[in-house]
């Protein structure tokens, strides 16, 4: 396999956050991106910009709400399915599966689920149900195949800051929590945990508190390699600068690097750019 960067960006809206992602791409320069949150029908979605940039695009949009887009450099991705198997009536924007550089991608937005109890917390257990049995067809795919996204799931109390004022948030409820382990008991690999398994990374610093400037963050953007793809796994890390630019996503894009084949090592410290990188 040659060497690719594949990465996840939850964009909180790419009207307004287009310069920031313009400017990632260029620096940065990933080989396959997924983003979400786009918050963009299909007809505003900037499909030229990219392709300026040099990237060509699918999207799936949806009027100011979820989104979710594959970008692939260099190359039009070719589109596998729009929608995700079990949620046909599904009228959410969130699941886009596509082939690019030789691995399929499945790029998902998983539901909040907040406030919870509620409708809207059902609405997220039954999607996490629909991706758990169409992930375990992806799983044993002979295809090398990264499922990657917004996952909407602070994985353990490891993956957090602090979790004392989260406790009644969707996002670290054991039934939510639950879910993500039996997607990994399938076989799949938590990239940036089983690359870093003793660091805290976080991927989200929410607008409020300073939480940014303090470094209260949690990890819920995923990168997830099905047992083909793994042993090519060489490294993982957080683009955390993106987060300190002008009119930030609260996400920074997370990333993998692939390459030849090889045992992956864990590592000390994993790899995050601040803005003293630039």
């Amino acid at each position: 396999m040659k060497n690719l960067k594949i990465a996840t960006f939850n964009v909180n809206g790419i009207g307004a956050r287009l310069p920031n992602l313009l400017q990632w791409l260029e620096r940065e320069q990933p080989d396959i991106v997924c983003l979400q949150e786009l918050k963009a029908p299909d007809k505003a979605f900037p499909a030229h910009e990219i392709e300026a940039a040099g990237y060509g695009s699918l999207h799936l949009g949806q009027t100011s709400w979820n989104g979710v887009a594959i970008l692939a450099r260099d190359t039009e991705p070719l589109l596998i399915r729009k929608g995700l198997p079990g949620e046909e009536q599904d009228t959410q924007a969130r699941y886009l599966e596509a082939a690019a550089h030789g691995v399929v991608v499945a790029c998902l937005y998983l539901p909040n689920g907040n406030p919870q109890p509620g409708p809207k917390f059902d609405y997220k257990l039954r999607w996490f149900e629909h991706l758990i049995q169409h992930a375990e067809s992806l799983q044993a795919s002979d295809h090398p195949v990264v499922m990657a996204g917004d996952f909407n799931v602070v994985p353990t109390d490891e993956d957090i800051y602090n979790p004392r004022s989260w406790l009644k948030d969707a996002l670290l409820q054991p039934e939510s929590r639950d879910c993500y382990a039996r997607l990994l008991a399938q076989g799949w690999l938590d990239s940036l945990r089983h690359l870093y398994p003793d660091e805290r990374v976080y991927t989200f610093w929410d607008y409020f508190r300073q939480h940014w400037q303090k470094n209260s963050g949690l990890r819920i953007d995923h990168l997830l390699v099905n047992p083909v793809l793994a042993p090519h796994l060489k490294d993982a890390g957080v683009d955390a600068w993106v987060r300190g630019e002008e009119h930030p996503s609260d996400h920074a894009p997370t990333w993998i690097r692939l390459g030849a084949a090889r045992k992956a090592k864990p590592r000390k410290n994993a790899r995050k750019k601040t803005s003293a990188d630039k």
